[in-house]
């Protein structure tokens, strides 16, 4: 932290002098260089083999190509073969990554990565309280993340440090990096001009053992912006209209570029804004052009030498001109006005000007139970001071907020800048807490007290997920994703039905007064305040460092390799549940109290589907065992068919797992003895993990076969002697009245993944290579 505060002094260099020069990636790791010239290099062998313009996309993915003269290139079709620059983790999902890393039995990480505490810290009364709690509750795990970043050359960021997305932005992503995080708003640094993409924790694995990482070679989807924001209109509201037009499962597949003329009059903060929900609409990840606010944000974050390098190779850090994309969407900014998504889903879209007349005409609650502003998505030096000016107008009215309010600053230099500045005093005044440097409410760690589970009520978030019970673990929470300073301003008026762009508030004196639009600086004047040092460097030689999990531990368990597969059909299986309508990962396994058992896969797997919604009764974790004809909670049933040696699978509806990129989601039916899931589509990282995990991710040749399927059929998958890419599998679905039918099924397994399922899993299939070459 002392080195970033002084970085601007310590590590500038005039760009006269940073021509090719060696330019460390982060101050953290002085000897892990960017290297321009190597991506450069790449770009030239596939555009000449290409023969054709590249998106910005292209050249940043292909720029990272394992082998870039003979790799397959085809968007939307081949495999691409990576070389990610780093890997980065939060604690929730580090644990299995890293009992996974500990199980391929390598002695140290082969890329720069980082640990990120801030899943596991629940808001409660406030900031200091809640992170002294978090660390005596969690000093179990903490040590764990702690001590096997020593051993495996892992810097690890302490609990209180900040967000992981926040911390990423202000310290390793840059122009041009590619950069694999556990968590599936990695894409928050393609604000910085990188390819930031979620994954699950064997992907990490791979990259951190050295291996070649596998990803579909995307499409790429252009968003033309046009004209300039003003007014109340902000970064957010750019991508909760990009996720009205294209829908939850609409950028599945594809790399979200933005470009054009619009693109200037966004900091790069709103841009990390706009990249990091692009999650929210199933996009590989989110990309926006190098330019002057990039640079401008680089050298206040103590890195303008990284930003004096990408100026010397900026021809790569753009779109070519004349590419092509896959589709294209335009949006002018100037006509934009602000939204606010929801409830139950992000993308359902609707302008703040009308959000009062929807909710009254649906039966939504209009009064505002809580407004809560920061999370990853806009937790930002300019989130909070925008948000600040409209509380600051409140204020001189006499006004407090109607509406309990919160604040979660981004990171520990964020909370203590916005408290150096006067932000925090004035969103405090208003009637704010401002709780710890950490996820908080945003993924369900949130010990809410005003409301009993099953009441109806609203809140208004500036975060990026609103499923049902997402935030508060109550089904009945209409909850609303939008900008801060729209937050803000709901939270004082206490109501949807409050449109701050046209109405008036009623100040303590009794006269109306209108709330102007905020206005706030992007960056700090002065440098940004570091505050306390909470990083911990990896020793040079860890091998000496002890990593212990305790055998009887509730919160950690070593991992035992999966079964392999035995060569045969899988005949017979039974349905352990036919899932109705949307199942997210937060339905298979459910976050909230439940993260505490992320490092322990036997625990956790109590959880299992907990939240889908079976079809044959329309209840939540109910299902009827087949083998007693019983009616009983999800994984108790599974543990029951896995007990009597009866494999299982699960039959689901579009976009299945879509939302966070926890591989728990992959690993809990694998260990509860699953095999196959079977659905109309799936998200993509998600589809990812169940192949790492050695489960069988297919789906229906034709959707309408989903309804061929009861709850109380036999399912047998057969041709998987003859499995190979392409080649769809034959189901039979046997009927408990003897008769049966066939339907064919779809895949998207290549041949390296094939293996990883006749081996029981990736991580297996990666220690048999081992063996091999040993």
């Amino acid at each position: 932290q002392q080195a970033l505060n002084s970085g601007v002094r310590r590590y500038h260099v005039a760009p006269v002098l940073c021509q090719r020069a060696k330019v460390a990636m982060s101050h953290f790791e002085p000897n892990e260089y960017i290297n321009y010239e190597k991506l450069e290099k790449n770009i030239n062998i596939v555009r000449k083999r290409l023969d054709r313009p590249l998106t910005l996309s292209e050249k940043i993915v292909y720029g990272h190509l394992d082998d870039p003269a003979k790799q397959e290139i085809e968007r939307g079709k081949t495999y691409l073969r990576l070389r990610p620059d780093r890997v980065a983790m939060q604690d929730a999902t580090a644990q299995m990554a890293m009992l996974q890393f500990i199980s391929s039995g390598l002695p140290k990480v082969a890329v720069p990565s980082t640990i990120h505490c801030d899943h596991l810290i629940e808001a409660q009364s406030g900031g200091e309280k809640d992170l002294q709690r978090a660390k005596d509750i969690n000093q179990e795990v903490y040590n764990f993340l702690s001590t096997a970043g020593a051993k495996y050359g892992v810097g690890f960021w302490k609990p209180g440090s900040g967000i992981i997305h926040q911390i990423i932005l202000e310290n390793y992503s840059y122009p041009g990096v590619m950069l694999i995080g556990t968590d599936s708003h990695t894409p928050n640094g393609g604000g910085l001009g990188g390819i930031c993409i979620g994954v699950g924790g064997a992907d990490a694995v791979d990259v951190m053992a050295g291996i070649p990482w596998e990803l579909k070679c995307p499409k790429v989807i252009g968003v033309k912006l046009t004209g300039k924001l003003s007014g109340w209109t902000s970064p957010k509201d750019v991508i909760l209209k990009v996720a009205g037009i294209l829908t939850v499962k609409g950028g599945t597949g594809a790399i979200i570029e933005y470009h054009g003329p619009g693109v200037d009059s966004i900091s790069c903060t709103g841009m990390a804004t706009i990249c990091n929900m692009g999650a929210e609409i199933g996009a590989t990840t989110s990309i926006f052009p190098y330019n002057e606010r990039m640079k401008k944000y680089l050298g206040k974050t103590g890195r303008a030498d990284i930003a004096a390098l990408a100026d010397e190779f900026k021809q790569h850090l753009v779109p070519d001109s004349g590419c092509q994309y896959d589709q294209v969407i335009e949006i002018n900014l100037s006509e934009l006005k602000p939204h606010i998504n929801g409830p139950f889903t992000p993308d359902l879209a609707h302008p703040v000007s009308d959000i009062g007349a929807v909710a009254e005409k649906e039966g939504w609650p209009v009064d505002i139970r809580v407004g809560l502003i920061g999370s990853c998505t806009n937790s930002s030096y300019e989130d909070m001071g925008r948000s600040a000016a409209v509380a600051k107008q409140a204020l001189a009215h006499g006004l407090k907020c109607k509406s309990m309010f919160t604040i979660t600053p981004g990171s520990e230099q964020i909370r203590a800048t916005i408290e150096r500045d006067g932000y925090a005093k004035i969103l405090r005044e208003v009637g704010g807490l401002v709780l710890a440097n950490a996820c908080g409410p945003c993924i369900g760690q949130w010990d809410r007290k005003d409301i009993k589970k099953g009441e109806k009520n609203t809140i208004v978030t500036s975060y990026n997920r609103n499923f049902t019970g997402r935030n508060d673990a109550n089904p009945e929470t209409h909850a609303f994703v939008t900008s801060p300073e729209i937050v803000t301003a709901l939270s004082i008026a206490g109501t949807l039905k409050f449109n701050p762009e046209t109405d008036y508030l009623t100040g303590a004196d009794g006269k109306k007064f209108k709330l102007e639009a905020p206005d706030a600086d992007e960056l700090p004047k002065l440098e940004f305040d570091p505050g306390q040092d909470t990083y911990q460097y990896p020793p040079k030689d860890g091998s000496g460092q002890h990593v212990d999990v305790s055998p009887t531990s509730q919160r950690l368990q070593l991992l035992e390799p999966f079964d392999k597969w035995d060569g045969k059909d899988l005949e017979d299986m039974l349905i352990l549940i036919k899932v109705k309508g949307k199942c997210t990962t937060d339905h298979i396994s459910a976050a909230g109290p439940w993260l505490k058992f992320r490092g322990h896969l036997d625990n956790i797997s109590n959880n299992l589907l907990i939240g889908a919604i079976n079809i044959e009764n329309g209840k939540a974790n109910s299902v009827r065992n087949a083998l007693t004809q019983e009616f009983g909670p999800v994984p108790d049933t599974a543990r029951y068919y896995k007990k009597m040696g009866v494999k299982w699978a699960v039959v689901g509806d579009e976009n299945y797992g879509e939302g966070s990129s926890r591989e728990h989601a992959a690993l809990e039916p694998r260990h509860l003895g699953g095999r196959v899931i079977i659905t109309k589509s799936f998200a993509r990282i998600h589809e990812t993990n169940l192949k790492k995990q050695g489960l069988l991710p297919l789906t229906f040749a034709d959707p309408a076969d989903y309804n061929k399927i009861h709850p109380v059929d036999k399912l047998s998958i057969v041709g998987l002697k003859d499995f190979a890419p392409g080649k769809p599998l034959k189901c039979i679905i046997k009927h408990p009245n003897g008769s049966q039918e066939t339907i064919m099924l779809n895949h998207t397994f290549n041949e390296l993944q094939i293996e990883w399922f006749q081996a029981g899993s990736a991580l297996n299939r990666m220690k048999e290579l081992q063996q091999k070459s040993s």
